[in-house]
C-alpha cells in the first residue's frame, strides 16, 4: 500500500483536502480519490518498464537466432578466450602458407613396426575393408599427400579423422599421421630465427581429430588449418578414393560454396581395384551410402547422416573449433529443414572465402 501524502498526517484531514474550483466552488478529495490518482501514476511507469523489457527480449531474441540461420554477422560472436591463445606461438614461417592438402581418414593403424604397414591385422577395419587392396589404398593416399605437400613450400598437410571407432583410444588422423612420421614423410618448413627452437624446423603437417564423416573432414580441416595458421586457405587439395570424388567436388565444396576453380581433388584407388571381384560392389556402395544420402542431406545432419555420426562417435568427443575458428559458427550450426526451404539449402551467410574466385 502506497503511503498518504504528509498532508493527510495531520489531525484534519477533512480542512486539508478542502479544494476551490476556478469557480469558486468547494470540492473535497477523499484518500480514496488521492490513491487512486498516485495508482495510475504507477501503472504508467510500470507499463513503460514492461515495455522496455519486452523490446529488450525480443532484440536479444533477435540476436539470438541470426547465428543459427546464417544471416548474421560472424564477427565477435566468439571471442577465443586470452588465455588459450596465450599458450599459442605462430613462427613467421606459417604466414605464407595458403594451400590446404587434406587426407581424409578410413581406418586407424595401430602398429609401430612399419615392415607390417600392409598387414590388415594391424588396422582397425569395418569388416567390408578387408581385403581388395584397401589398406594399400590408405598408405598411397598418405603418401600422395605428402609427397604434394613437400613439393610446395607454401601447404599445409592435414590428416582428418575422429576416434571413430570403440576398440581404439587413438583417432583416425593420429595414425595416419604417426604412420607418416615414422615413414619420414612429413615436410618441414625452417624455423624462424625468431623462434625459442630456431634448430628445430616447423612442421607443415597437422592433424584434425574430430571428423566423423567425409563433409567434416572437408569442412573441419578448413577450421583447423585456421587454427594452425592463422588464416584460411586459398587453395584446397583433396587426396582420397576416386569413387569419392563426385561426393567430394559436387556436393561437399557446393555445400561449404568453396569457388570450383580453387579446388583439386586426386582420386587413388587401389591397385586393380576398379577390376577386382569388390570393385563394383564398392562403387555401388558409395553411390547408395555415400552420394545419394549426401543428395538430399547436403550438411549430413538428418536421419541415416546423422545416425553415422553418432554411431562414429562412441567416446562422446566434440571438436574445438567454434573458439578457433569463430567466423564459421553459423555453418558449423547449419542445418536446413522445411523452414529453410529444404534439406539441401545451401547456406546463406557470409564466408571467410567469399573473395575467392
Amino acid at each position: 500500500m502506497l503511503p498518504l501524502p504528509v498532508s493527510f498526517s495531520s489531525a484534519s484531514p477533512r480542512r486539508d483536502s478542502l479544494r476551490r474550483h476556478p469557480g469558486g466552488s468547494r470540492h473535497y478529495r477523499s484518500t480514496r480519490d488521492v490513491l487512486l490518482t498516485r495508482a495510475r501514476v504507477t501503472n504508467l511507469g510500470f507499463l513503460l518498464l514492461a515495455a522496455f523489457a519486452a523490446l529488450s527480449f525480443l532484440v536479444n531474441l533477435a540476436w539470438y537466432f541470426s547465428a543459427p540461420d546464417g544471416k548474421g554477422a560472424y564477427d565477435g560472436v566468439y571471442s577465443p578466450p586470452r588465455a588459450l591463445w596465450a599458450t599459442v606461438a605462430r613462427e613467421s614461417v606459417l604466414e605464407d602458407i595458403d594451400h590446404l592438402i587434406m587426407v581424409p581418414g578410413h581406418a586407424i593403424w595401430k602398429g609401430t613396426n612399419l615392415e607390417a604397414r600392409f598387414d590388415e591385422d594391424q588396422w582397425v577395419l569395418e569388416p567390408y575393408q578387408r581385403g581388395g587392396g584397401r589398406v594399400a589404398a590408405f598408405i598411397q593416399h598418405i603418401i600422395a599427400g605428402a609427397e604434394l605437400a613437400q613439393q610446395d613450400e607454401h601447404s599445409l598437410l592435414v590428416f582428418s579423422g575422429g576416434q571413430t571407432r570403440e576398440s581404439s583410444t587413438t583417432t583416425e588422423a593420429e595414425s595416419y599421421m604417426r604412420l607418416a612420421h615414422i615413414s619420414s614423410l612429413l615436410p618441414t618448413a625452417p624455423s624462424s630465427p625468431t623462434s625459442s627452437h630456431p634448430s628445430r624446423p616447423r612442421l607443415r603437417a597437422t592433424t584434425e581429430d574430430y571428423a566423423l564423416d567425409s563433409y567434416q573432414n572437408l569442412l573441419f580441416s578448413i577450421a583447423r588449418f585456421h587454427e594452425y595458421t592463422g588464416r584460411y586457405p586459398a587453395r584446397i587439395t583433396v587426396i582420397g578414393y576416386e569413387m569419392k570424388r563426385r561426393r567430394f567436388t559436387e556436393l561437399h565444396r557446393a555445400a561449404l560454396r568453396w569457388p570450383e576453380t580453387r579446388f583439386e581433388y586426386i582420386g587413388i584407388d587401389a591397385d586393380g581395384d576398379a577390376e577386382a571381384q569388390g570393385g563394383k560392389s564398392a562403387q555401388e556402395g558409395e553411390l547408395q551410402n555415400g552420394y545419394l544420402p549426401y543428395t538430399q542431406d547436403m550438411y549430413g545432419c538428418h536421419g541415416t547422416l546423422l545416425e553415422k555420426r553418432r554411431f562414429r562417435n562412441p567416446s562422446l568427443r566434440f571438436h574445438s573449433y567454434y573458439t578457433s575458428a569463430p567466423e564459421l559458427v553459423s555453418l558449423f550450426n547449419w542445418c536446413p529443414g522445411r523452414a529453410e526451404g529444404g534439406q539441401t539449402t545451401i547456406f546463406p551467410g557470409p564466408l571467410p572465402w567469399d573473395h575467392l574466385h
